[in-house]
């Protein structure tokens, strides 16, 4: 199945509690990005729901097996998950893309594949982080045992959510937790078929959770059940600053934040070929439109590339054009909603009043297709200070700016609130590894830019783009507490 016909597919209409799916009153329009048809009416949990979701993960926890079966039998019920994931390619891929800003074909080439694979990376962890023994007198035993926290409340963004819902899930039940995920009430369904197909695989009712609504109203509540042992968010550090409010006063209860970014990438003269820096560049701010937390949004050229860069670059924008989701071949993706289109548009009038100089795009698409598509955009900046490039824009416009030397580039690179992702590019391996130290940003690719499969590559932010990790080992023990025993062996 590629193009599909969006008016035709099943939607598991409601939330997802204690293994089967729990209608309810719909209070919120739910709207696809393509067209901007509103195709659902998405029941919203209000404390009461939350109640009876925390509790059936609470039950879970203490009455099934989940947390106390053998680990090896943890993670082999979870390969079986991610299989079922995998042959269900057809059905989670056009759910994927009917209602979020994915392509089918990029959802079937990257987003399942993806998913499957990460919830077989993290279910190998299983029986690999059990505690450790430690060094005491001979006559006594000492140690630390791993054990699960319990109840991990999960809330997922948008922009990538089937992705997104393996990162907070997949290592909370490998360490045997149980799990209530709010997913984004724009994209909310292939969650709930996740949870069913979860189920399917093994997994007990109860211990994959699905809630539906808003952030104020269902995800706060999340938040302050007292119920709930941990949060982790993925989203805007506004967000992010209000979950750990709700977490410490009703806890406190750690937190995962993955939350904004405004990534710089430095491109030095030396670079070996132009063209392919400029592809990764060009790739880095208009997939997904923009939309991603690691976009590379801010550019920082060495003086002598700038000209023959932004031809380049010019050229590559030049090519994209805008599509349905549920289409095959799109390549150019809708921004998320009208809402989020204003955002954009405002910030880029800001910016050019505040003397950015618009090198390419600027507006819309004009289509007859509903959507919101904007043309990726190219801003010359003068000043730090300007707002795009301060401001996490969340959309495909890139910002310029110009240095003459290393020192200067790093300089520009930092920035006072963000500290997500940064690019440095450059034929010189000891300029490279001296910016990778110097960056302050919780991930840094060289003469590439994006996440691989590299599942065990743990990541996040400095400063406010966030605390803890997702991915890797860190995630898997985030999920983990750890008790200290002294056993006396003296007779």
């Amino acid at each position: 199945m590629a193009s599909f016909d969006p008016d035709r597919i099943s939607l598991p209409d409601g939330h997802y509690i204690h293994g089967r799916l729990v209608p309810g009153t719909g209070a919120l329009a739910v709207s696809r990005p393509s067209d901007g048809k509103v195709y659902a009416m998405l029941p919203a949990a209000d404390a009461g729901c939350v109640d009876a979701a925390v509790d059936s993960a609470r039950r879970a926890f203490t009455s099934s097996d989940w947390a106390r079966r053998p680990p090896r039998e943890r993670a082999r019920v979870m390969r079986r998950w991610a299989d079922l994931i995998e042959a269900d390619i057809d059905d989670l891929a056009a759910l994927e893309s009917l209602g979020s800003t994915r392509p089918i074909d990029q959802a079937r080439a990257w987003d399942v594949p993806y998913t499957a694979e990460g919830i077989r990376f993290f279910a190998e962890f299983a029986d690999k982080c059990g505690g450790e023994v430690a060094a005491t007198a001979s006559d006594h035993l000492g140690m630390q045992i791993a054990e699960p926290l319990g109840v991990v409340g999960a809330i997922a963004p948008w922009n990538f959510p089937l992705s997104m819902t393996c990162w907070k899930v997949a290592p909370a039940l490998a360490a045997g937790n149980t799990v209530v995920l709010k997913p984004s009430e724009m994209t909310p369904f292939s969650a709930v078929r996740l949870a069913a197909l979860a189920v399917e695989a093994g997994i007990p009712p109860g211990v994959f959770n699905v809630i539906q609504g808003s952030g104020p109203v269902t995800g706060e509540a999340l938040c302050r059940h007292p119920g709930v042992a941990k949060v982790t968010f993925t989203g805007s550090t506004g967000t992010g600053r209000a979950i750990m409010h709700a977490c410490a006063d009703t806890g406190p209860k750690p937190v995962t934040l993955e939350l904004g970014g405004k990534s710089p990438q430095l491109v030095f003269a030396d670079v070996p070929d132009l063209d392919r820096t400029a592809q990764t560049l060009a790739a880095a701010i208009t997939g997904n439109a923009g939309q991603v937390c690691v976009a590379g949004s801010r550019l920082l050229v060495e003086r002598p590339l700038l000209a023959p860069l932004v031809e380049r670059l010019q050229q590559r924008f030049a090519t994209l054009e805008p599509g349905l989701t549920w289409h095959s071949g799109t390549r150019f993706s809708p921004l998320i909603s009208a809402v989020q289109a204003e955002r954009v548009e405002t910030i880029v009038s800001r910016a050019r009043e505040a003397g950015a100089e618009l090198l390419a795009g600027g507006t819309r698409f004009e289509t007859d297709m509903g959507g919101c598509f904007y043309r990726p955009t190219i801003l010359q900046v003068g000043a730090s200070d300007n707002p795009a490039v301060r401001e996490e824009i969340f959309g495909p416009v890139l910002t310029i700016q110009t240095f003459d030397d290393e020192e200067e580039a790093l300089g520009l690179a930092e920035h006072e609130i963000y500290g997500l992702a940064a690019g440095v590019h450059t034929a010189d391996l000891g300029r490279a590894l001296r910016a990778v130290r110097r960056l302050s940003a919780g991930t840094v690719w060289v003469n590439r830019y994006g996440r691989s499969n590299d599942y065990i590559l743990p990541t996040g932010g400095y400063k406010r783009s966030g605390i803890g990790r997702d991915l890797g080992r860190a995630a898997f023990e985030a999920n983990l507490q750890h008790k200290s025993v002294l056993i006396d062996l003296t007779p």
